[in-house]
């Protein structure tokens, strides 16, 4: 099969994945667009997951102030080397996620593993209460519980949210699509929200 330039241009631009990457998953998918990009999404994502652990000490501080200087954000965004801090793509995803911050009205922390236990007790608390839980046996009612609570909390969370680059990701399968592009992990560290007349 004849794959064109412009086919594996436009798969690297949605992708981020590598030219000889995205030849090589055009042509094991026939030319199939939609099957390409999930070839490269899995192998891409397999190798953001081993490269998760790895120690980020360097990045970049990132500003996204909303047209009408009303609501602005600052983040931390980490990586492992100065060298990958510098680069165009990795500032780009920073300011990105800055502005996907700003856009999400809920957004408070980063992960799940970030949400106070105030928190989850709290929503545990009230879920448990709901009246079509009470017929149910104890592991079903408890599955369901953690399943809800999950949901609501999620709301909160950052990674957690449909990017507004890529609607079809989660922001945390966006940032791995650069881990993946970049090489290195990357991490969020910290982000900070200021709104006109909000404490945050």
């Amino acid at each position: 099969m004849n794959i064109t330039s412009e086919q594996i241009k436009a798969l690297r631009e949605k992708t981020g994945a590598g030219m000889l990457n995205c030849k090589n998953a055009l042509i094991e998918n026939n030319g199939d667009f939609d099957k390409a990009i999930e070839l490269l999404r899995q192998k891409g994502l397999a190798t953001a997951e081993k490269k998760s652990t790895r120690s980020t000490k360097q990045g970049i501080i990132a500003s996204y102030i909303h047209t009408g200087s009303k609501v602005g954000v600052l983040i931390e965004l980490n990586c492992e080397t100065d060298f990958v801090a510098r680069r165009s793509e990795f500032q780009t995803l920073a300011k990105n996620l800055a502005m996907q911050i700003v856009a999400s009205n809920t957004v408070k922390y980063i992960g799940l593993s970030d949400v106070p236990q105030e928190l989850w007790d709290s929503e545990t608390r009230i879920e448990s209460q709901r009246e079509d839980l009470l017929n149910k046996p104890e592991k079903v009612r408890e599955s369901i519980l953690k399943g809800r609570v999950e949901k609501n909390l999620k709301l909160y969370t950052l990674l957690n949210q449909s990017c507004i680059r890529d609607p079809e990701l989660t922001v945390e399968d966006y940032i791995k699509s650069y881990i993946s592009l970049l090489g290195e992990n990357i991490q969020i560290g910290q982000f900070v929200k200021f709104a006109i007349g909000e404490k945050m």
